[in-house]
């Protein structure tokens, strides 16, 4: 079977790392990928999948309609049983590349679309989202054979903001390489925590996720000068690329009183050490499509205090394996925070819930064994995909 996936680019967010992860079990299944970039060179996982031989292909194109084109010739020339893409620009590219080709298109979405909070992102323009609500739908329903959503929230938005049918999309949680985020120790804790220049009895929150308004890290910000108000020892980590918050996100940073105890940690290659030098994962989001991060986290131990919000109910079991709390609540934040420091044996007890989610439903062997059942399963269907439900099994 040939795979023609395309992707804006192999940066650092979670659909990359996840692209990147499957790739080597879809070659053990004898599934052929080609990847196609809209963009390259980025700063992530890309480097790891040319590194590995993989086929990777870069666009030249300079325009949408030539990049379209160009991908276009790909389809012809590589004959590909199935096209899978993903994020917008890569969705609306595929799916015209394919046109008139025979070749079924699978739209993996990764985030809930169209949440109304997007319209308070000051660096998002009306008019922009409203062309992309118009666009995405009409080249969807249309062009797109089938849906991959990452949650059942996802699954849901697309079904009322896109107005797919239900039996057109296909949930399957991603899934994350257990061997590659390794085992918590007391060990590992100490060396992570001296590489980051950190002390035995510091109290670590830690925060994955680019520097962007969806992230809510301006919350997290004003929450922890309230912690750190009552214990000198409390520490902010934030790890991540630099996103169109970071301007906001430096200053807040530079007028809080604690700003010596705040650290942005740029993009990181060392994650899983971060999460092992941690005491608690702080996500306070305010809108995601299932939460990578959050996965890792509890692959790793840590007890979360997250937003409530639906693709992180879906993951994160409240009071069980963290605490969910109103997405923008500040004092809720803070008060869910504290209950974790004041109280060790809580954290221990959420942490191992939290790695008995992942060995349960988190694995990536799970979420690569039902994509591949998925992929076979398109191409099998061809072109009559877009009215036939995929078998109940591979949901």
């Amino acid at each position: 079977m040939r795979l023609l996936y395309v992707i804006n680019g192999l940066g650092t967010g979670g659909a990359e790392r996840s692209l990147a992860e499957l790739i080597p079990h879809l070659e053990a299944a004898e599934i052929r990928t080609t990847v196609v970039l809209l963009v390259g060179g980025r700063e992530g996982v890309e480097s790891d999948v040319v590194g590995h031989g993989h086929d990777v292909r870069v666009l030249a194109g300079a325009s949408f309609p030539s990049r379209i084109r160009e991908l276009r010739r790909i389809v012809i020339n590589e004959q590909p049983d199935l096209i899978q893409t993903t994020h917008f620009e890569a969705d609306v590219c595929g799916r015209l590349a394919a046109v008139g080709t025979g070749v079924p298109v699978l739209t993996s979405v990764v985030n809930t679309p169209y949440d109304p909070v997007r319209l308070e992102d000051p660096k998002v323009p009306a008019w922009k989202l409203r062309a992309v609500r118009w666009l995405d739908p009409v080249t969807a329903r249309r062009f797109t054979s089938h849906f991959h959503a990452i949650s059942q929230a996802v699954q849901a938005a697309v079904v009322a903001r896109m107005g797919v049918p239900p039996n057109r999309v296909t949930v399957i949680e991603r899934g994350r390489n257990g061997e590659r985020l390794g085992v918590p120790s007391a060990a590992r804790r100490r060396g992570a925590r001296r590489a980051l220049g950190l002390g035995r009895d510091d109290e670590v929150i830690l925060n994955v996720g680019r520097r962007e308004f969806q992230k809510g890290q301006s919350s997290l910000l004003e929450a922890f000068d309230a912690l750190a108000d009552e214990r000198p020892a409390r520490v902010l980590l934030i790890a991540g690329r630099e996103g169109a918050a970071a301007g906001a996100l430096d200053a807040k940073r530079a007028s809080s009183p604690h700003r010596d105890r705040i650290r942005f940690l740029g993009h990181r290659t060392d994650v899983p050490d971060l999460l092992a030098a941690a005491d608690l994962f702080a996500f306070p989001s305010l809108y995601e499509g299932l939460g990578c991060s959050v996965i890792e986290a509890m692959a790793l131990g840590l007890p979360v205090v997250a937003s409530d919000i639906p693709a992180l109910r879906e993951v994160i079991e409240d009071r069980g394996s963290g605490f969910l709390v109103p997405r923008g609540a500040v004092e809720e934040l803070v008060a869910a925070m504290r209950k974790l420091f004041d109280d060790r044996s809580l954290r221990t007890s959420m942490g191992d819930r939290g790695r008995s989610i992942f060995a349960e439903r988190y694995r990536l062997e799970r979420s690569a064994a039902r994509m591949i059942d998925l992929y076979r399963s398109l191409a099998r269907k061809g072109r009559d995909t877009s009215v036939i439900e995929i078998e109940a099994g591979i949901r």
